[in-house]
């Protein structure tokens, strides 16, 4: 089994507290929803990323007679627990926002229920999964705003935090807007489009950049895309304006150039003036090195002539904003709602469902969050994904959640799109959802007056 498959990708205590439940028989249906408790101050919207390896994750569930050996071996496990273990399957029921929707603080975006051990013991790795993907998701779609209509491409991998965390990017990146990733186990896995060029190194191995581009050109005919700041950027351009014709003659047509340092702005004017001028008005001009959302909207302001960038750090770290503060809480254990009341992490109780309301140009205009049974106006948000542990549709094309998540960014409101520091999106909690809380609080006194 693949690492990334494993059950034992997991933190102990979740195993603790199986044995524990049990050993005591609790194991009624319980519901779990994952969740982001506040946005951060550079994020006011998210996009929800990371379903589809969550429920492949939940179809595939399973401890291998390795792993209960294992588990043995370390000890403080019964052999009845481990015994009970080698036969969990996941059965439960999940609905969720499709892929590529738009969501806010405090919007569950997906639910869990199932038996309480099933579905206790699938909380860090559903975490891990679609905390990742939809962090990246949102930090591409900031980006995807920012410049809009030029090529984005992912090119994190050598920077992302781990191997899946790259492969993960790119997707994610993807589905948020972008044009395709550098990363070639991306391409096998998920079909995505794939761009790649040269390094530097390459254009140092050779005595001078002349002999680089030629060399580079007739070993990768197709989409040539030549790298010019190794030295003297301007110098660059100029070469390859001498070099078409040779090329051309050879059946290779210079696709672009790629800038990666220095004044993007000032270069880009420069070195489009030279291929102008020297005839090649179709090149195009791809940047990188070092952009993020702020680098692209400063780059879109000045008018740069640029094509389409390649991103990589900030995209795959999510550099500014590292982390969500998500969580995957109870709401509901053998028919009863359960809350959640520590201060800074209070959670609304109860299965609960999402509306959102559009306005007459078609704009999002606010949520209304409340108990899943209390029908509010609009379009409710999650949706049916599994039933008894299994897939109730097969998965949906990348391309198709990529359309999902385009119209998702362009019915967001102006402020919204605009990334403005100050735009806040409405979300309405219903008045049944405040009595719920208030009942369960109720509740939960009464036990605790009952106590001996």
């Amino acid at each position: 089994m693949h690492p990334a498959a494993s059950p034992l990708l997991t933190d102990l205590y979740q195993l603790n507290m199986l044995q524990a439940y049990l050993g005591h028989g609790q194991t009624g249906t319980a519901v779990f929803e994952f969740f982001v408790r506040r946005l951060p101050a550079r994020r006011h919207f998210l996009l929800a990323a990371g379903l589809e390896q969550a429920l492949d994750y939940l179809e595939a569930l399973h401890f291998t007679a390795e792993d209960i050996d294992w588990l043995r071996q370390e000890g403080g496990f019964t052999d009845d627990f481990l015994d009970r273990l080698a036969a969990l399957r996941f059965t439960g029921n999940v609905d969720a926002m499709p892929e590529g929707t738009v969501f806010f603080a405090n919007e569950p975006v997906l639910r869990v229920t199932a038996p309480l051990p099933q579905a206790q013991l699938v909380e860090t790795r559903l975490v891990n999964i679609l905390h990742f993907q939809s962090l990246i998701a949102s930090k591409a779609a900031r980006m995807v705003l920012a410049a809009p209509g030029a090529q984005l491409v992912d090119f994190g991998l050598r920077r992302a935090h781990g191997a899946e965390a790259g492969l993960w990017a790119a997707r994610a990146s993807y589905l948020a807007g972008f044009a395709g990733t550098a990363t070639m186990l991306a391409r096998k896995e998920f079909g995505i489009p794939i761009f790649g060029t040269m390094a530097h190194s390459f254009v140092q191995v050779h005595e001078n950049e002349t002999a680089a581009f030629l060399a580079f050109a007739h070993a990768r005919p197709d989409h040539l895309v030549l790298l010019i700041d190794t030295y003297d950027t301007e110098a660059a351009a100029r070469k390859v304006v001498a070099l078409a014709p040779r090329l051309r003659a050879d059946g290779i047509r210079v696709h672009g150039v790629r800038l990666d340092s220095g004044d993007l702005v000032a270069l880009s004017h420069s070195v489009r003036r030279i291929l102008d001028n020297g005839g090649l008005r179709d090149v195009t001009i791809f940047a990188s090195g070092g952009l993020d959302e702020d680098a692209l909207r400063k780059i879109v302001d000045g008018g740069a002539p640029i094509d389409g960038f390649g991103i990589g750090t900030s995209l795959t770290t999510s550099f500014d904003v590292p982390g969500l503060d998500c969580a995957y809480k109870l709401q509901e254990y053998a028919g009863v709602a359960r809350r959640k009341r520590s201060v800074g992490k209070a959670t609304w109780p109860g299965r609960k469902q999402v509306w959102r309301s559009f306005g007459p140009d078609g704009r999002m205009t606010g949520d209304v969050l409340s108990t899943e049974d209390d029908r509010q106006p609009g379009e409710p948000l999650l949706q049916p994904a599994m039933r008894n542990g299994r897939r109730l549709v097969p998965p949906p094309a990348l391309a198709e959640i990529r359309e999902r998540a385009a119209r998702g960014l362009a019915l967001l409101p102006e402020s919204l799109r605009r990334l403005d520091a100050t735009a806040v999106f409405p979300v309405t909690i219903a008045p049944r959802l405040v009595v719920l809380t208030e009942e369960v609080d109720r509740a939960l006194a009464a036990h605790e007056r009952d106590l001996p």
